[in-house]
């Protein structure tokens, strides 16, 4: 047995195991319906163009509900806001910056109108993401990243905390499909 871990295996692992047991099995069938449902009132979601109840985000015919500040109490969002804040602020962004990922800001995203366009585009940055950290060698992940708010940190820090918000976010998302069918009609 080696006395060497490898991290980037370790850290690869975390997630994916994550992903191919919990997280993706549990987007199966996810349907427009239950993409863009709004489970209270004033939710936040991802529009059509010109018909956003906050400021109005995104490149494309689709927006995302936005405010800055953000409103106390935030408002409750939608499986295709959740989405479409993994794609661009949690995956989009760091592929971009660390695996020569495309550039993606949620000013120029076109987010996705269905939920088989956002989930297709979830399993491609998924899988950057994945092949990304499981390129990272052990220097790699020791040295500082160039991440706002995580520059004293190491590349193995931000991992971490990227992987804590997917499990995180598809964890709500998971509850909103649980709540969907019990939704009163």
């Amino acid at each position: 047995m080696s006395a060497s871990l490898d991290w980037s295996d370790e850290l690869s692992k975390q997630l994916s195991w994550h992903w191919d047991n919990q997280a993706r099995p549990r987007l199966q069938g996810l349907s427009d319906d239950e993409y863009f449902w709004e489970p209270a009132f004033g939710a936040w979601n991802v529009r059509p163009r010109g018909q956003g109840v906050a400021m109005e985000v995104g490149g494309g015919d689709y927006i995302i509900d936005f405010a800055l500040p953000e409103p106390v109490p935030p408002p409750v969002t939608t499986i295709a806001w959740r989405l479409g804040h993994i794609l661009v602020g949690v995956l989009g962004s760091r592929n971009a910056t660390y695996f020569d990922g495309p550039e993606v800001s949620y000013d120029s995203y076109a987010f996705p109108g269905t939920a088989a366009a956002a989930l297709s585009e979830l399993d491609h940055m998924y899988q950057r993401w994945i092949a990304g950290v499981r390129s990272l060698g052990a220097d790699r992940l020791a040295q500082r990243c160039r991440e706002p708010g995580f520059e004293s940190e190491s590349m193995a820090a931000l991992v971490l905390h990227i992987h804590r918000e997917l499990i995180h976010h598809l964890a709500e998302i998971a509850l909103l499909r649980d709540l969907y069918p019990h939704r009163p009609i």
